[in-house]
């Protein structure tokens, strides 16, 4: 009979059926046994009671509640506590173990122990035993989770997209807690680090991040680092939405990289809209008046011919919840290996309301989500933000500090990188300090770099084509002197950067417009 356990496998004793017992299953799926390997689970522990290194080595991935049996959770839970406690394992002291908790006699005794080390000559094959009963365990927490979920959804309290999301959740949990990396030494480590080094070193033109297309940035950031919180910041109208898009576009179109783009302000049409602007150099006012020549309408269909072949997904919904999210970036992930996530913006992702908090605190919370979500999935993901006016109270021109994050609780904190765009010709500053003007000049300030240098960068904004252009700009336009390199950095003389032979890092308009049409004067800068 089962007996209370006070501690689990640190203390050697079996947890009583973390969600199973044998006799508890089976009513779930009627008159079938749910799925188990009783035999191969007497086959492990009669080969870990021969061997004690295969005893330590098991410790990482099989656990007393993988085990269908209860007396064999109960003996693998004694030979754990005996590894614990760097104790011989063996018969006798396994027999021994179970006897001081009383339990030997619940097992079978010592003759069952006997019995179970006569049943293999070796431990050849107990690491393939062993996770065929681990595979097992996970059927049976399939079916158990299933079960719950239809029982909730026959009790019809719970609202159905929690439902789904509590579904989705748990699986993935399930699926990720079956896959978990083992606890490897220092000397493997070091040995793929170093292979990979050697990779970098070989190939020039490779980043240990996610390249973004734009070669200055990647210079700085080396590309964006799977499992980081990349925070995009500025005030309204700076081209937040612009800067992401032509970033989702270098990264999906030129670099085959897979991309999501959660917009929860405009439409996945008005995105293609502005994604065909930028791609085909057409004047966004022409394109939306629809006053295209034959020779427009081609280049536009060019443009459609190679988004579509993209492997970038758009998703407009509005009123969307961090739960809901995680849940797509999980099947995004799953289905399509995504490399890299944008959503349009963080203070527009609805919040669990809980009691008593406000709204810097859900800010806080969504934050620390979307950084455990990039854990969890090892890609990088950029939330864009807003700022606070708190620049604008600082004088004209101000440039955004990392305590502008509207809301920010902790943003600042949980974001790997901040970026903020600064553009002064917004604030009716003409030029730079060394007297560059500020016309469709843009700086992108990394205020906040966890694994590297903080910076400015800057770049050419194209109002009428609502693109962001890297044209090398290494000149610093905060310096009065002139011609410094900006942030201190260039590039290897062995690897130059180069512009990406595309259409959207073309710093002119694409010529070859027809002149049939009325004249429409270029669309000044449009909101983002």
């Amino acid at each position: 009979m089962a007996t209370e356990q006070t501690s689990p496998q640190a203390t050697g004793q079996a947890p009583q059926g973390r969600r199973f017992t044998p006799q508890g299953t089976a009513g779930i799926i009627g008159s079938k046994l749910p799925p188990n390997a009783k035999e191969l689970e007497a086959a492990v522990l009669g080969a870990l009671m021969m061997d004690q290194e295969l005893a330590i080595d098991m410790q990482e991935f099989l656990h007393p509640e993988h085990f269908y049996e209860p007396q064999h959770a109960t003996i693998y839970a004694a030979i754990s506590g005996l590894v614990l406690e760097k104790r011989a394992v063996d018969i006798l002291s396994v027999s021994q173990k179970l006897r001081d908790q009383q339990k030997l006699e619940e097992v079978g005794g010592h003759t069952r122990l006997l019995e179970l080390t006569m049943q293999v000559a070796s431990g050849a094959h107990a690491v393939d035993h062993a996770k065929v009963v681990v595979e097992k365990y996970l059927m049976r927490e399939v079916i158990h989770i299933a079960n719950d979920i239809q029982h909730q959804a026959y009790n019809g309290e719970t609202d159905v997209e929690d439902l789904m999301e509590e579904a989705e959740s748990k699986i993935f949990e399930l699926h990720e807690s079956g896959m978990r990396k083992e606890i490897r030494p220092a000397e493997t480590v070091v040995k793929e680090t170093l292979d990979f080094i050697e990779e970098l070193k070989n190939d020039i033109d490779k980043y240990s991040g996610v390249p973004t297309g734009f070669p200055l940035l990647d210079e700085v950031t080396l590309g964006w680092q799977p499992g980081d919180l990349i925070i995009l910041a500025a005030r309204p109208s700076m081209g937040k939405t612009a800067f992401a898009l032509t970033m989702a576009r270098n990264m999906a179109i030129d670099l085959k990289q897979s991309v999501a783009f959660f917009s929860l302000e405009m439409s996945n049409m008005q995105l293609m809209m502005r994604m065909l602007v930028s791609e085909t150099g057409i004047d966004a006012k022409m394109l939306r008046s629809g006053r295209l020549s034959e020779q427009e309408m081609g280049r536009l269909v060019q443009a459609g011919g190679d988004i579509s072949e993209a492997k970038l997904y758009l998703d407009d919904s509005m009123d969307i919840g961090i739960g809901e999210i995680r849940a797509k970036c999980r099947r995004l992930k799953s289905k399509h290996n995504v490399g890299f996530i944008v959503i349009d913006y963080l203070q527009l992702i609805q919040a669990p309301v809980l009691r008593n908090s406000n709204r810097e605190q859900q800010v806080s919370m969504i934050s620390r989500e979307l950084k455990a979500l990039a854990k969890e999935l090892n890609v990088p993901i950029m939330a864009l933000a807003q700022l606070s006016r708190d620049a604008e109270k600082r004088g004209k021109g101000a440039k955004p500090i990392l305590s502008d994050l509207r809301e920010s609780g902790s943003i600042e904190q949980d974001a790997d990188l901040v970026l903020f765009i600064h553009r002064p010709e917004k604030s009716g500053i003409e030029k730079f300090p060394d007297e560059t003007p500020t016309a469709g000049k843009a700086e992108i300030i990394i205020a906040k770099h966890r694994n590297g240098e903080t910076t400015s960068i800057f770049m050419d904004f194209i109002g009428s084509q609502t693109k962001f252009v890297d044209n090398l700009d290494r000149v610093n336009h905060n310096d009065s002197s002139g011609g410094i390199a900006s942030g201190g950095f260039a590039a290897p003389p062995s690897a130059p950067a180069q512009i990406l032979g595309s259409r959207i890092n073309e710093s002119s308009p694409v010529e070859g417009g027809s002149d049939e049409l009325p004249p429409i004067a270029p669309s000044a800068d449009l909101p983002f």
